[in-house]
């Protein structure tokens, strides 16, 4: 990826993975709550739930094997899945990071036979996901009390 800077470009050069040790699986959680849920104070285990294990993890890693963006595909039936806790560093943000994770988690949701993608957008995302296909179906629910989102699908 590239990005201009000053009239030069800079080459971004990352990864996408699943995390496989007990380390890498700690790190990407820690990123997961540091984007997600620090912010807004809320306790370290809030950036996980009861059915990690049955889900599909990819992180983004840079050349020195920082995670600099997560994200979580869990299936909500046989043909639906979710994208869930998708997160890119703020210094990493505009330069097509989430773009291709996203990629990689549609590609991997189209091998196990899923049509459908759901997700529910914070409201800054919501253009983001239109540009890669998704559309808004309804507003959803209000994160924390101040974080609006929005649920939006995308056929395969």
């Amino acid at each position: 990826m590239f990005q201009t800077c000053h009239g030069y470009q800079l080459t971004i050069l990352f990864t996408i993975r699943q995390p496989k040790t007990e380390d890498e699986f700690r790190r990407y959680y820690q990123l997961r709550w540091q984007l997600l849920r620090a912010p807004w104070n809320q306790p370290k285990g809030s950036e996980a739930d009861e059915i990690e294990d049955q889900c599909h993890h990819l992180m983004a890693v840079d050349a020195a094997d920082e995670i600099i963006a997560v994200a979580r595909l869990q299936y909500n039936s046989d043909s639906e899945a979710q994208l869930r806790y998708m997160a890119v560093g703020n210094a990493y943000r505009g330069r097509g990071i989430g773009r291709e994770l996203i990629s990689a988690m549609e590609s991997h949701a189209r091998i196990k036979g899923v049509n459908i993608i759901v997700l529910d957008a914070r409201e800054p995302a919501v253009g983001f996901y239109r540009k890669l296909g998704y559309n808004v179906v309804e507003k959803s629910y209000l994160l924390f009390d101040e974080i609006q989102h929005f649920r939006m699908s995308k056929e395969l």
